[in-house]
């Protein structure tokens, strides 16, 4: 029988990860639903190829341009994500939520009941609304398998273990493309500088994440939250390879390494075929890279933003929508050519550290609407700043 699976976020690289991984064994998947915020011509060429019945365009603009086409008329098409109990009568198999941004935590939380396994690829909806995810998924007994290279390594290496058993997890960074730049030179860096990833090809806005080392701020959030470990059992490594994903330190003596070549096809592959026997074509074992690790403690003179970690509250709180959300809003400015680099570091400090935005270490989420509503207010918040 077909597995069943539904990709929200189907035009991203994860989506298209996963859409080429389904490709050379169609046999043995039926692909249920897809969606797109706007890239519905890429949408339309997937949806013909495996035969999809349902799709979502979330941008209105767009899905009214697709409804004008003569496809649309021989599927089942929305705009929003309310209409989940239209397109499945049964749980999927696997549904795997890839939508970017906090975007993607309303759908995210959404399907988790239609489905057996969620695949979460989403790093703003495991950090900001981590809380609410784990009470669907307890209620829908839904099995979660974190997508995120470094998260998929750490539940990898967990098997039949107990995250109590870990003394010391480390999460690896390549340190982006300004790991080995004098902190001198870090003036006259140009967005294109910044979106010349060494070893990942990703969208602009997690290059930059990247290249500040605030995507390895997240993933600590994410892992703390996952695994339920306090901060001070995590640190981050600097690893120019990205070559090593994890290492898990027991209280044992034991530690294990995780380690694959850059490829997020690896995760996701294992994510739909762990009890399946399946193979991926990969490269040879790389012992060049393997006696060369370079293992690092990060350089904090370089990467300040890690150090927000030790202003966090060790319980989930609003004050992550807060973090993300100045982040997002922040690395657009930088983007759109209105802040440099350094300024990109210096407000995203100068911001997280508002007094106004303490007390929300100590509120928790109760709702979906308390993060949209709070995300909303520290967007306009720094709008009105002159920076």
């Amino acid at each position: 029988m077909k597995k069943k699976i539904a990709i929200l976020g189907s035009t991203g690289s994860i989506g298209k990860s996963l859409i080429d991984i389904i490709k050379s064994d169609k046999k043995n998947f039926e692909i249920t639903l897809l969606s797109t915020n706007k890239n519905y011509k890429v949408l339309i060429k997937q949806a013909k190829e495996f035969k999809v019945k349902n799709l979502i365009i979330k941008d209105k603009k767009s899905f009214d341009q697709f409804k004008k086409l003569k496809f649309s008329k021989k599927i089942n098409t929305y705009y929003n994500f309310d209409n989940f109990k239209k397109f499945f009568r049964k749980k999927n198999d696997f549904i795997m939520s890839s939508i970017t941004g906090l975007d993607g935590l309303e759908p995210t939380l959404k399907s988790i009941k239609f489905t057996k396994n969620i695949l979460i690829a989403n790093k703003e909806a495991l950090i900001c609304g981590w809380d609410l995810i784990k009470k669907e998924l307890k209620k829908n007994k839904t099995n979660f398998i974190p997508i995120d290279s470094e998260h998929f390594s750490i539940w990898s290496l967990l098997q039949n273990q107990k995250s109590t058993n870990i003394e010391k997890l480390y999460i690896t960074a390549s340190g982006g493309p300004f790991l080995n730049l004098p902190k001198n030179k870090f003036s006259k860096i140009k967005i294109k500088d910044a979106l010349k990833h060494p070893n990942w090809t990703m969208g602009k806005k997690i290059t930059i994440d990247s290249s500040t080392l605030m995507n390895k701020v997240f993933e600590v959030i994410e892992a703390k939250n996952i695994f339920n470990l306090s901060y001070n059992k995590i640190s981050i490594l600097t690893h120019p390879n990205s070559y090593i994903h994890a290492i898990l330190k027991f209280n044992n003596g034991l530690s294990k390494i995780l380690i694959h070549e850059p490829n997020m096809k690896i995760p996701i592959f294992n994510s739909i075929y762990s009890e399946k026997k399946k193979y991926l074509k990969k490269k040879s074992f790389n012992l060049k890279i393997m006696n060369n690790l370079c293992l690092n403690k990060v350089d904090l003179k370089k990467f300040p933003l890690v150090k927000l970690l030790e202003k966090l509250p060790q319980n989930s709180s609003l004050y992550e929508t807060i973090l993300v959300t100045i982040n997002d809003k922040l690395v657009y400015k930088f983007l759109d050519n209105e802040i440099s680099f350094e300024e990109l570091i210096r407000q995203i400090e100068k911001f997280s550290n508002l007094n106004e935005f303490q007390k929300y270490k100590k509120i928790k989420p109760k709702n979906i609407r308390e993060i949209y509503t709070l995300m909303d207010y520290v967007s306009l918040k720094i709008d009105s700043i002159s920076i």
